[in-house]
């Protein structure tokens, strides 16, 4: 087990001012966070690069399949950061093309990628057999520790003398796992996350509304325990115990980061991007705080919703955005540079710290992006 990293090195003036601020947001009256891919490394789990390549290289898609993929990834050719998200979004939008084409009974109703034609068919078995893979990768023993952890400060801080709101706090989540799920279960926190039931659950928006929630998840991207009835487009969870013959066939569902929504009101995703923007838009116009870790900042549809719900919330949400990079992200150097929202952005950079006209430069690394820092932070270390 490697050493905790020094959290001294956030003792000189200038930073110990930013942690403090970091502090005192988070007795805000209304607290979100954006979890990213990069907070589930610690728990075992595979980054996005990571995960792409152990998906290319998984036993469980076959020769066509596979082709399928290399063709998809050929086109992203020159792309920086493209990763499976993207070839699956490519590939469901690919299938939607071949589906209506079929059903308006055209004459070519498939897709060619580097000269092979493709039917929806074999568009369709590719992308179960990528979303059974990365289900399969994820699907491990994992070290939820550091994501307890990490609940225990957000809703019960340790620091003696600080408070907390005691509104829901909104966990929007882009990773397909259940760690901070299981990490609120496990510290008896009451949370909505859009199934009813139990083990054995199915899609009830409403729970989101219930009275008495601490805090509620979205995945907006979908979980490995969802899966989708062949009758039914609304996600499910069923124990892996249960045999249930008639929906043996039931399908993974996980939904990747398209910049396309499918448009309609019982899609689960529209739904919960719905909700997403209502959190980031409190009607009561108080103060709402969102803090983004473990996420690099690559997903053009997720940046387009944050940028808007900044210039939308008439300066009542404050940005906290935690990144690895020693250069800013290009949409984060887009928000500090820009006058009429660089107020409400603050950047844990790792090597600085830049909110409107406060910048702190540092020759060596800063430790705060690290999600178990950011865990250790919140808990009231120094």
């Amino acid at each position: 087990m490697s050493m905790p990293d020094d959290l001294s090195v956030l003792r000189p003036t200038l930073l110990a001012e930013a942690v403090a601020k970091l502090e005192e947001l988070m007795t805000q009256s209304g607290r979100a966070f954006l979890v990213g891919a990069g907070c589930s490394k610690c728990a075992g789990l595979p980054l996005t690069t990571e995960l792409t390549e152990e998906v290319l290289q998984s036993p469980l898609i076959d020769t066509s399949s596979k082709q399928i993929l290399q063709a998809l990834q050929s086109q992203f050719a020159g792309a920086t950061d493209a990763n499976i998200e993207d070839y699956l979004s490519d590939l469901i939008d690919l299938l939607s093309i071949a589906e209506r084409r079929s059903l308006r009974n055209a004459t070519k109703n498939d897709i060619e990628l580097n000269g092979q034609a493709y039917t929806a068919d074999q568009l369709r078995g590719t992308t179960e057999q990528i979303k059974i893979a990365i289900a399969t990768i994820l699907d491990k023993l994992i070290d939820i520790k550091i994501h307890w952890q990490f609940i225990k400060a957000v809703h019960r801080p340790i620091r003696p003398g600080t408070s907390i709101s005691n509104k829901p706090v909104d966990y929007l989540i882009l990773n397909y796992d259940t760690l901070i799920e299981d990490a609120l279960a496990l510290e008896k926190i009451q949370f909505a996350d859009g199934l009813d039931g139990g083990v054995t659950g199915w899609w009830n928006p409403t729970t989101f509304y219930q009275d008495g929630l601490d805090a509620r998840v979205l995945k907006l991207h979908g979980s490995i325990n969802w899966c989708e009835f062949p009758d039914d487009a609304l996600p499910r969870r069923v124990s892996k115990s249960l045999c249930i013959p008639a929906q043996s066939n039931r399908n993974v569902l996980i939904w990747p980061a398209s910049t396309k929504y499918r448009e309609t009101q019982r899609d689960p995703f529209a739904q919960l991007i719905g909700i997403a923007r209502e959190s980031l838009r409190p009607k009561d116009r108080t103060q709402k705080v969102l803090v983004v870790c473990g996420y690099s900042f690559g997903d053009l549809h997720i940046n387009l919703e944050l940028d808007k719900a900044l210039r939308e919330s008439s300066g009542h949400l404050t940005m906290i955005a935690f990144t690895s990079e020693t250069q800013l992200p290009r949409q984060l150097k887009s928000w500090h540079e820009d006058r009429s929202v660089s107020e409400q952005v603050l950047i844990f950079a790792k090597r600085g710290f830049y909110h409107n006209d406060k910048v702190v430069h540092t020759d060596y690394d800063l430790p705060w992006w690290k999600f178990e820092n950011i865990t250790r932070i919140l808990g009231g270390e120094r």
